[in-house]
């Protein structure tokens, strides 16, 4: 199968999450069919990582080839683009038989879902990477991190596991930031560890939002928390 072409899977960047979508999701962690999702019949996967608004996929696969012993997911709103992460990723496998066994998508809305597919304390990392920074005040809701969402994301992550964001716009990387210090779950991690994270080169530059930034001299604001 031929690798997908992006041109033929573009939609527009901004998508509503408050708005009512048609997709399906399990009621309860226990109702998922990871077997099913990640089109695997010889074992039952359990994810490790998850990637909130993974957009073309560029980390994804990223973590398939760092974490080989490890499940990573996607979550993507919009239709096409959640379509072409699939496509790359059954691609990937025809090309690599024994490889991208380990990683899938979900067309799913993580503002609202994220709990019906998870159990408490189940995951290891998440990631928001250049998430939508719904500039004007009455859009902050839309915001992916939030202190609300925050207790949710606490909720899902093992203690000790990590939450990664990044961003180039410098008003979204301070609310990020502020609602980060100011959870009592969430403690930051200092920058020494987390330039010795092996996650974090591919969270800097793996995206396609990432490379178009560093195309254009952007900077990269980088924020990594530990779940308390």
């Amino acid at each position: 199968m031929p690798h997908p072409q992006k041109k033929y899977f573009r939609q527009r960047a901004h998508a509503n999450p408050l708005s009512d979508h048609t997709y399906e999701y399990p009621l309860f962690p226990s109702e998922a069919d990871w077997n099913r999702i990640f089109a695997l019949t010889d074992c039952t996967p359990k994810v490790d990582f998850v990637d909130v608004g993974c957009g073309y996929g560029g980390l994804l696969i990223s973590l398939a080839k760092l974490y080989p012993d490890n499940y990573s997911l996607g979550f993507e709103l919009r239709v096409k683009v959640s379509d072409y992460v699939r496509e790359r990723i059954v691609s990937l496998r025809e090309e690599n038989p024994s490889e991208y066994r380990n990683v899938s998508v979900v067309r799913a809305n993580a503002m609202k879902h994220l709990t019906n597919f998870f159990p408490k304390a189940s995951l290891s990392k998440l990631f928001f990477l250049f998430p939508d920074p719904h500039f004007k005040k009455e859009k902050r809701k839309w915001r992916i991190v939030s202190p609300t969402l925050l207790s949710e994301y606490a909720y899902l992550l093992k203690s000790g596991g990590r939450i990664y964001t990044i961003t180039d716009v410098h008003e979204l990387y301070e609310w990020m930031k502020q609602c980060l210090d100011e959870h009592p779950l969430f403690d930051p991690i200092p920058e020494e560890d987390i330039e010795n994270d092996p996650v974090v080169p591919f969270v800097r530059e793996s995206t396609e939002e990432g490379k178009k930034v560093a195309r254009n001299n952007g900077v990269k604001l980088l924020c990594v928390y530990v779940r308390k």
